[in-house]
């Protein structure tokens, strides 16, 4: 074990003991039962495979941090669904004033904020594993993880939809959550992919300007 797997791995147990509690306090009486149940169902299947292959995926702690965010950010969606997480009624009682008025919205925007953390959040961890496993550098390393987040995008709308017509009802149009968009879809995927390309640009800026060594090969070297 090298002086860096240590911290390395308090943060991770760390991270994983906060998103656990955070989970299961939000998982005590959601809003809507059946539409939790539909969208934890990629969330708790995802976050138990991150923890098993953690020493095979040695991701940076950045990245760690990037799917804690983003895992948390879903979680109180589910919590709440997501056209009625109550930011700015919080925001109300902190402030006095509403956000949505002072920013002219005039439906629920978590949705869309999640949408964009998803480009934004997972980049990061993505470009890494594509790294790790297929060598990649340069401009692929780039490229790929955006490719892999505007695909997953598209496919997690599709899942949506497919779902919605399934279950039908409250649950189908909570889940769906469009609010009345007709473009809901397509804006989601291009905030995503807006998300992805404010990463790119992060990420590239920090390597060139500190001459960072590939994230993946830190993360080995430091199991």
């Amino acid at each position: 074990m090298t002086s860096e797997s240590a911290p390395r791995r308090t943060v991770l147990i760390s991270l994983t003991c906060s998103f656990a509690v955070l989970w299961l306090l939000l998982a005590i009486e959601p809003l809507d039962r059946g539409t939790w149940l539909l969208e934890n169902a990629l969330l708790v299947p995802a976050s138990a495979i991150l923890f098993a292959t953690w020493r095979v995926q040695p991701l940076s702690l950045s990245s760690c941090v990037s799917l804690f965010l983003f895992f948390s950010l879903h979680a109180i969606g589910a919590h709440f669904t997501y056209s009625l997480v109550p930011y700015d009624e919080l925001f109300r009682d902190l402030s006095g004033r509403s956000l949505n008025g002072l920013l002219g919205f005039t439906r629920n925007h978590y949705d869309r904020v999640v949408h964009l953390a998803y480009g934004l959040l997972i980049f990061p961890p993505i470009r890494e594993m594509i790294m790790l496993h297929a060598k990649v550098r340069g401009f692929w390393s780039y490229v790929l993880p955006l490719d892999f987040i505007m695909s997953t995008s598209a496919i997690y709308e599709l899942l949506e939809w497919a779902s919605a017509i399934v279950f039908g009802g409250d649950v189908g149009a909570a889940f769906l959550g469009t609010q009345g968009d007709e473009w809901d879809a397509q804006r989601d995927m291009g905030l995503a992919g807006l998300g992805s390309l404010i990463a790119i640009a992060i990420t590239f800026a920090f390597d060139r300007q500190h001459g960072n060594e590939p994230a993946a090969k830190r993360g080995r070297d430091a199991t």
